[in-house]
């Protein structure tokens, strides 16, 4: 667990900017159960990849296309909701930061720490956005 002060505002990055927190199983499962595209992001203290992530997801949400539900659970912090966020996102493999889209509690794409990390907030808004106009 890492202590609330650092972690506080990486949740509030994504709380202000129209995400909701998820913190139990059933929690997930409530998020994922409703009708049309549903983005989860795995927030992380991670500075190399989650410090791009966070800015890059909210980026991606100007457009006119984005998920109609936005929900993030905290790696680390909210174990119970990302272990369950998680058995949705199979095969991929555990991964934070992550984001995953879903569409009518399906997953349609997933975006791994490997697809974030190294890369700036402007490009990793805009591969999303392509996604988004693709299925939302």
């Amino acid at each position: 667990m890492y202590p609330e002060e650092i972690v506080n505002p990486m949740r509030a990055e994504l709380t202000e900017n129209g995400f909701e927190e998820l913190f139990f199983d059933y929690e997930v499962d409530q998020a994922l159960s409703k009708k049309g595209t549903t983005l989860i992001m795995v927030n992380s203290v991670c500075g190399c990849a989650a410090r791009t992530a966070r800015p890059g997801t909210i980026m991606s949400l100007k457009g006119i296309k984005k998920p109609n539900h936005l929900f993030t659970v905290f790696a680390g912090v909210d174990q119970e909701a990302t272990a369950r966020a998680r058995d949705y996102m199979i095969p991929y493999p555990p991964s934070s930061p992550s984001l995953a889209l879903f569409k009518d509690g399906e997953l349609i794409h997933m975006w791994e720490r490997h697809h974030i990390e190294g890369r700036p907030a402007e490009v990793i808004a805009e591969d999303m956005a392509l996604i988004f106009e693709k299925y939302c």
